[in-house]
């Protein structure tokens, strides 16, 4: 799957109607459903490789609309990776504490450690996206903030931690048959927020504040990439296979021992 298609490139200016967000590729669920089950091997041997390395990281940025499909992505991608080297960190409203600090304070706390791949299941884009929609930051601090934004992944990625970021692009009608859903069904009705109707209604402010941000932050060394999002199946085997491509560009090594096995006897 040819992945570089959904990345975007630095400098430019996105325009999210460019994406489609019902693509499908040339293939079918079920060949999709056969890929994403092929490559589960391979993305365990991978991570395995970087825990014992423990020399580099990578962090995985998730960001969506409401029901955009963040959890499903964590649940589905990420399904058969040792948890042991896995983080996922959910950022939801600052804590009076995180507010006494810079919007960053809280993110780099739980930036991935060296051996680590961690999610971010929502993030420090919050600070530049949900400010901005409902007028709590003006446009100069928004600029601003994506300048620290922009410095930050820089910082980590110096200290080698490979940064993807994914946008998970929804249609409208998408995004409420998924609301509809999690109204209708008892099980799912506890993730349904009355709220979210609310920032339903400012969708246009949202595509608006998502292409700015994604334009002004996508970098060589911390992509942003567009996921077609309204095929789960399709969601999916494409971001495993972005991941799998980011891993393999990684290549972590097993550490060599620090003596000769061949003196050693287990008796």
């Amino acid at each position: 799957m040819n992945t570089k298609k959904y990345r975007v490139g630095e400098g430019g200016k996105l325009k999210l109607s460019a994406f489609k967000t019902n693509e499908t590729g040339k293939g079918s669920e079920a060949e999709a459903l056969a890929r994403i089950d092929a490559r589960r091997p391979r993305l365990a041997a991978l991570q395995e490789r970087l825990y014992a390395e423990g020399q580099q990281s990578l962090l995985m940025v998730l960001q969506a609309r409401d029901a955009g499909g963040k959890d499903g992505t964590v649940k589905h991608v990420m399904y058969g990776l040792n948890p042991q080297g896995v983080t996922v960190t959910s950022f939801k409203v600052p804590t009076p504490l995180e507010l006494s600090h810079d919007f960053l304070w809280r993110v780099h706390a739980v930036a991935p450690a060296a051996g680590m791949m961690a999610v971010f299941n929502r993030s420090h884009y919050e600070d530049v996206l949900v400010t901005r929609v409902h007028g709590l930051i003006g446009e100069a601090e928004v600029k601003r903030r994506y300048e620290h934004i922009r410095a930050f992944e820089a910082l980590l990625n110096g200290g080698h931690t490979r940064i993807v970021k994914l946008y998970l692009h929804v249609s409208k009608e998408e995004q409420k048959q998924r609301l509809q859903a999690r109204l209708d069904d008892p099980e799912k009705r506890w993730k349904f927020n009355v709220g979210d109707l609310k920032e339903r209604e400012r969708w246009d402010d949202y595509t608006k504040a998502y292409e700015d941000t994604i334009s002004a932050t996508s970098s060589r060394t911390a992509p942003w990439y567009v996921i077609p999002a309204d095929h789960k199946w399709f969601r999916n085997d494409l971001i495993g296979q972005i991941l799998q491509d980011t891993l393999e560009n990684m290549n972590p090594q097993f550490p060599e021992p620090d003596f000769d096995p061949r003196t050693v006897e287990i008796k």
